[in-house]
């Protein structure tokens, strides 16, 4: 007993404080993080399995480029998408306005068709549409989303969706 006396009073109250901190760290280290480093490599190790390695394709520059093409669908399909995106907005409960339909010019194979559309509803209506959308049509992109409540309490948002 004396000897631990003898060292304490060495130390000091800085020593004593330092070798409290240290004693934490360890005990810190090995109850949290340790196991979030574990946690974090089995998550890290996980995903790595889900995705997919996409090999390099080994045929022409050409065949790719049709391949790509194919993807959007053709002109003559557009009053079918239009009455898809008029279904995600009737699913979301959201009411769609007059809105505004635009051929941008063909500079190439691909056509775009920009539709802006004035919308209203709440906030997590709104959120479903425009998820819907971008889910379940690949080739839809969302160029801008702008909300505007009239008064801070209102649910319901006045949102304009330019696709």
């Amino acid at each position: 007993m004396r000897n631990l006396r003898r060292l304490l009073d060495a130390l000091g109250p800085a020593g004593i404080a330092g070798i409290g901190i240290a004693l934490f760290c360890v005990a810190f280290y090995f109850n949290a993080l340790a196991p979030a480093a574990t946690e974090l490599e089995r998550r890290t190790m996980a995903a790595g399995k889900r995705v997919p390695v996409v090999e390099p394709s080994r045929d022409d520059p050409a065949a790719e480029l049709e391949r790509f093409y194919s993807r959007f669908p053709p002109i003559e399909r557009l009053p079918s998408e239009l009455d898809a995106l008029y279904a995600h907005a009737k699913v979301a409960r959201v009411q769609l306005r007059q809105g505004e339909y635009r051929m941008a010019p063909a500079g190439g194979p691909l056509t775009a068709y920009h539709v802006t559309l004035p919308v209203r509803g709440s906030y997590p209506q709104l959120r479903q549409f425009v998820g819907r959308v971008l889910q379940d049509m690949p080739t839809t992109s969302l160029d801008a989303l702008r909300f505007e409540r009239k008064k801070a309490a209102d649910a319901q948002l006045e949102a304009q969706v330019r696709l």
